[in-house]
């Protein structure tokens, strides 16, 4: 028994300890003296706190989108093209081909769709076109403003497909609408619209238009579409919507094409798809001139070596609490000095007031002091 240890149990509250190591001191209400200019500051520094940590939340959620650029390295990859452009000549006198630097061509990928139509569009077409090609226009020009807009708002395209004519023309077709979709190597090439049917040949092709005369020649063409891979929000497709009208049945179009591989990330989906810049050039084919070549419509298209990567991306969650505590620290120590200053310059001006008027005060005094009669002194005798 005498070995036996007598441990004494602590039955207290453990809170005790923790409340003796606060560090902040504490103002009991006593000592406080509330003002109006306090009150004031007060209702000024909650409405600032509650704007900011509102501006604060809101530029959280708002998350903004990096792009960042790496090697492409999928050699082995596909390219997707997808095409609607109408030209305003009958199919029977147009082929559509493409030839890349594999010396491959539209044969070996498949064959796009050739519907015979008018080129001129029905009143609610040229509408529905028109709309889209000054919209089009506008986010060329303005895609620095509203780039973010379209990711964020994942617009993958601004208008669906032209609308069914509404009045039938009674003549013949003048024009051929060529559209689809085709699957080709991730290379170099050549997508062409020109005059005469073509035929492979064992190292390439050609175009047969023995039978057609220059008059025949009529290359007044209008994009629907034309862009590279699967359709994704925020990029702008530059030829969608334009409408060129030939002055010359012998005329060249020439589209150089450069398609840079895209990766886009977003919180929801990862869509790998392709954006182009492009530069035109056209010129008119007289050969009495030295200006040869085979009149037509070329997209020479290469692929860039670059791979842009865009991401969406927002701030940390740790940030974002460390800037709300700021917001809210600083505000409170502000209003705490402004506070502190208005009550000091208000102290002092009253009190100097104060000062000034005890002292006419006692300036009054003296000087009825100082000019009070006295009463004369009577001498008995």
């Amino acid at each position: 028994m005498e070995n036996e240890k007598i441990v004494i149990r602590y039955r207290g509250s453990k809170l005790t300890k923790v409340k003796e190591l606060d560090l902040f001191p504490k103002i009991e209400d006593t000592y406080r003296e509330p003002s109006s200019i306090g009150g004031t500051l007060s209702v000024f520094s909650f409405l600032v706190i509650f704007w900011l940590i509102c501006s604060e939340i809101h530029f959280y959620l708002d998350s903004k989108f990096v792009y960042r650029f790496s090697p492409d390295t999928d050699f082995d990859g596909k390219l997707k093209i997808n095409v609607d452009i109408t030209v305003a000549m009958p199919c029977n006198n147009l082929g559509a081909d493409i030839l890349d630097s594999t010396n491959q061509n539209a044969f070996k990928f498949g064959k796009l769709k050739e519907e015979s139509t008018w080129f001129e569009l029905s009143p609610n077409q040229k509408l529905f076109f028109d709309s889209k090609r000054h919209f089009n226009s506008y986010l060329r020009d303005e895609y620095h403003a509203v780039v973010d807009l379209l990711w964020k708002r994942r617009f993958t395209q601004m208008f669906n497909q032209m609308p069914a004519r509404t009045e039938i023309p009674n003549r013949p077709f003048d024009a051929c609408r060529i559209h689809g979709s085709l699957i080709l190597n991730k290379v170099a090439g050549n997508f062409h619209i020109t005059a005469g049917k073509s035929l492979s040949l064992p190292r390439g092709h050609i175009h047969i238009s023995a039978f057609m005369s220059d008059a025949d020649y009529n290359f007044t063409h209008r994009i629907d579409r034309l862009s590279f891979g699967d359709a994704s929000p925020g990029i702008i497709h530059p030829l969608e919507g334009d409408e060129f009208v030939a002055k010359n049945n012998m005329i060249l179009y020439q589209y150089f094409v450069e398609v840079v591989p895209t990766s886009v990330k977003t919180f929801l989906t990862t869509v790998d798809t392709y954006q182009y810049s492009v530069k035109e050039l056209t010129r008119p084919i007289d050969h009495n001139k030295g200006s040869h070549g085979m009149p037509g419509i070329y997209f020479k298209y290469d692929v860039a070596a670059l791979k842009v990567t865009i991401s969406q991306e927002r701030d940390h969650l740790g940030m974002f609490l460390a800037k709300l505590c700021s917001v809210v620290g600083g505000i409170y120590v502000c209003s705490g000095f402004i506070n502190t200053l208005i009550l000091f310059l208000t102290n002092l001006v009253l009190c100097r007031a104060k000062k000034d008027d005890e002292d006419k005060s006692y300036i009054i005094h003296e000087s009825n002091l100082v000019f009070e009669e006295k009463p004369a002194a009577t001498i008995i005798m």
